[in-house]
């Protein structure tokens, strides 16, 4: 812990020495106050100390409200991965996509910070006992780090959580009480509980300490740049240890997390760890986007959505109270950015493009942030030589049933054991079942290896298609004498014999002049060459605009 950690009003300026409790300025009482640290009095060379601890949340000891770190009690949360997101990057035309992976945490959210940091404070000041309101993860998050501290927890939860969800909290000994209503009803319900028998209430934005833990975010993912800054567009002229990227993503709901992630982010900024700040773009859904609204319109105030309608409960606070305005003011006073909303389908639609592009399953309240990350791409407002980190918040597991449509597999039925039939007569049996005219042949013809790979990653993703790869137009010209295929998918610059050649060639071959071609390329055609293609392509599409989703559009319309 640093020095000294005093609490500000944020109305008055008055300050206090921190503790959990009381939780309003005792001058004017304002319940938004923050925490202010001595920065004069860290250690000159931090970002060497810091490496040297161990990799967790705690390494940031220095800027957190807590004195010491109680034995016994982290489970490792903190020091999430941060990797690079090639194949979606591939897609978007954006080289310098990084996903933070929160669900690596404890309990499989970015909320176990927000827990472990409170519930630490909590013990320090002998706090037996405390309540939260919530949709489902910082339930989780505050149930597990209650339990291993002996802190008696209520949770006020939603009927739109998932069962799964409730009774993972129940099972930490919490006492759930499960609330017919909105979010902002369950919240209002717990405050008056929490009031009513002196308890202590985690109020999201305004509880200082869960703020403090959501500034670890920023930290993270400033030192992980740091550390690969030589493989990154250099982000100014003066050095830094540490590197912030230039936007930061997140799924939005209170808003917490965003207040604490840029709060991190000028922190480092003061100390000298970082030179910058980053752009924000916070992600609502569309059925509950009261700060996105609010931006669009130029409001300092969002108007509260009193019936939120969006199957991704997670996302669902209607008012955000102050924390939009905070947002606000610090974005336009610093780097900028965004608010935005996406629809549940898009968001649902982010899940399978994350999960076959990457390998990376996202619960829907991360995958808005994915979709706001692909609706950014497509209006330009993300270029190809900003670095851009994305917050996957948490696990999409217990799978929800919006997720997978009908069809989703092929059910194959073997023999029955009890037949008179030898094993492989039962196996082909099973294999006659899996209908040979759903295969189709794909062929795709690009020389360079990753585009390829994509486009190969895509196809196989959907799991219909037989996909050959060529390098060059030489070597696709045998593989169709070899196997004709039904779909050609090619890139038009190529060495040697480039795409405007071997579209001609293959339309002067009687075994090939009858198979569609979709021509996907980064170049930009002339009208001379746009004539050269006419009425032998079925369709041009741009790489950098090549979603999944679109390209399997095409390619479906093309085989008809």
């Amino acid at each position: 812990m640093a020095s000294r950690v005093d609490v500000e009003c944020l109305d008055c300026g008055h300050r206090t020495p921190f503790h959990p409790t009381p939780q309003a300025c005792p001058r004017c009482g304002s319940a938004w106050r923050e925490a202010r640290y001595d920065l004069t009095a860290l250690p000159p060379d931090l970002a060497q100390t810091i490496a040297r601890r161990p990799p967790t949340l705690w390494r940031y000891l220095d800027l957190l409200p807590v004195r010491a770190l109680p034995p016994g009690f982290s489970m490792g949360e903190g020091g999430t991965p941060l990797y690079p997101a090639h194949n979606l990057g591939m897609m978007l035309g954006l080289p310098h996509i990084y996903v933070k992976d929160e669900r690596q945490s404890p309990t499989g959210s970015f909320k176990d910070r927000q827990a472990a940091v409170t519930v630490a404070a909590l013990k320090e000041a002998g706090i037996t006992e405390a309540v939260v309101a919530s949709t489902g993860n910082v339930a989780i998050s505050y149930s597990a780090y209650c339990a291993r501290s002996g802190i008696r927890l209520w949770a006020f939860l939603t009927s739109l959580v998932p069962p799964e969800k409730m009774h993972e909290v129940a099972v930490y000994g919490t006492q759930v009480v499960k609330v017919t209503g909105t979010y902002d009803q369950a919240k209002q319900l717990a405050a008056e509980f929490a009031q009513r028998r002196g308890l202590y209430l985690d109020r999201g934005t305004r509880s200082v300490a869960a703020v403090e833990a959501m500034k670890t975010v920023a930290f993270e993912i400033a030192e992980q740049l740091g550390d690969i800054s030589g493989s990154l567009p250099p982000p100014g002229p003066r050095p830094a240890a540490w590197r912030a990227p230039d936007w930061y993503i997140q799924a939005v709901s209170g808003g917490i997390g965003p207040v604490g992630v840029l709060k991190g982010f000028q922190e480092l900024v003061d100390i000298g760890l970082v030179q910058q700040l980053p752009r924000l773009a916070g992600i609502q859904t569309a059925g509950c986007d009261p700060m996105a609204q609010a931006w669009r319109e130029g409001r300092m105030q969002a108007t509260p959505v009193t019936s939120p309608r969006t199957l991704i409960a997670t996302l669902s606070t209607g008012d955000p109270g102050r924390s939009y305005t905070i947002l606000r003011q610090r974005m336009l006073a610093g780097a900028g950015g965004t608010f935005d909303s996406v629809s549940d389908e898009e968001a649902f639609r982010a899940i399978h493009i994350v999960a076959k592009m990457e390998g990376i399953s996202l619960e829907p309240a991360a995958a808005v942030a994915f979709a706001g990350l692909i609706k950014l791409a497509q209006a330009g407002r993300v270029t190809p030589d900003q670095v851009v980190v994305v917050n996957c918040s948490g696990h999409t597991m217990p799978v929800e049933e919006q997720l997978l449509g009908e069809g989703w597999a092929q059910d194959v039925a073997l023999a029955s054991p009890g037949l008179r039939q030898t094993p492989e007569e039962g196996l082909l049996a099973a294999l006659a079942q899996i209908d040979p005219a759903r295969t189709r042949r794909i062929l795709v013809v690009d020389d360079h290896a990753d585009a390829r790979r994509l486009i190969t990653r895509i196809l196989n993703a959907h799991g219909d298609y037989v996909v050959r790869e060529a390098g060059s137009g030489a070597e696709a010209l045998a593989d169709t004498h070899r196997t004709v295929p039904d779909l050609v998918v090619l890139d038009l610059m190529m060495p040697e014999m480039d795409g405007f050649e071997l579209l001609e060639r293959l339309k002067a071959q009687p075994h090939t002049a009858h198979v569609p071609v979709v021509v996907v390329t980064a170049k930009t055609l002339t009208p001379e060459e746009w004539k050269r293609l006419e009425g032998h392509i079925t369709r041009l599409m741009t790489k950098g605009d090549l979603l999944s989703e679109d390209l399997l559009s095409e390619i479906s319309r093309a085989l008809g």
